[in-house]
């Protein structure tokens, strides 16, 4: 129970989302963030904690310091958010290349019970992006409703040049879009799905629902650690994974924009 690792606290609640409701928890003489999911989920929550101290010993400050987590609760430290500029966009550009630069094993290495959003993400062992991407990713999310999507799945299998050429496996967050970026003079990245994938996955989520500032974040970004040519061509591939994501979640018009994507590759 939160009485446990706090003590005596008060609970503000803040927004919070679908999956969990979060607060603001005031002690005696700290400050924290505490979240605790609407539903039952024994794995959520401690698989999140582990991605967050995983990044953290990757890119120290990168992340909040996790305090305490079990499946009934979630405590990071409070981070005091700031307006963002063009410097802290650079910051966190550099501290994301130092981030998918580091050594991380197999494509598709992750927690067993990994979750983005509310749906399972499966783990494997490839020695390549493509085929992983395919397998791991947009194959258990495809089906006879979205043809366009399913054929650029088994295309990817004989990894087509438009793929790009073959890179490095990278720890990337796995789930980096703007709204998980807390911009403070040290910006940090909450709510990941880490596992290991390909760091252009990461850039091509920040773009697909607007991060400002994006330009200083990836000019940074290319000074520390250049992307292979041509990754401006494959930000829409990269971008069809959180678009099946959220088709499955949400609905929408998300699924005819990931058609429409697949069918710009496949063509």
């Amino acid at each position: 129970m939160l009485d446990d690792v706090l003590g005596g606290h008060v609970l503000h609640p803040i927004a919070g989302g679908d999956i969990c409701r979060a607060f603001r928890v005031v002690t005696g003489e700290e400050m924290y963030f505490a979240k605790t999911p609407r539903f039952p989920d024994p794995y959520l929550l401690p698989v999140e904690a582990d991605g967050l101290r995983r990044i953290g010993a990757a890119v120290p400050g990168l992340v909040p310091e996790v305090v305490h987590a079990d499946e009934d609760w979630l405590v990071l430290e409070w981070v005091e958010q700031t307006s963002a500029g063009p410097a802290a966009a650079e910051m966190l550009g550099r501290m994301l290349a130092q981030l998918h630069a580091t050594p991380a094993g197999d494509f598709g290495d992750g927690p067993a019970q990994g979750r983005i959003g509310r749906l399972d993400m499966p783990v494997g062992t490839f020695d390549s992006w493509a085929p992983m991407y395919a397998e791991l990713r947009l194959r258990p999310l495809v089906d006879e409703a979205l043809p366009n999507c399913t054929a650029l799945a088994d295309a990817l299998l004989g990894e087509p040049e438009w793929a790009g050429p073959r890179e490095p496996a990278s720890l990337i967050h796995g789930d980096l879009w703007s709204g998980n970026i807390l911009w403070s003079e040290q910006p940090r990245v909450i709510d990941p799905a880490c596992h290991v994938g390909h760091r252009e996955t990461d850039l091509a989520m920040l773009a697909l629902f607007g991060t400002v500032h994006l330009d200083h974040l990836l000019a940074a970004y290319q000074e520390v650690f250049p992307l292979a040519p041509g990754w401006q061509a494959r930000v829409g591939l990269h971008q069809l994974w959180p678009l099946l994501v959220h088709a499955r979640m949400f609905g929408g018009g998300y699924a005819a924009r990931a058609e429409a994507v697949a069918a710009d590759y496949l063509g």
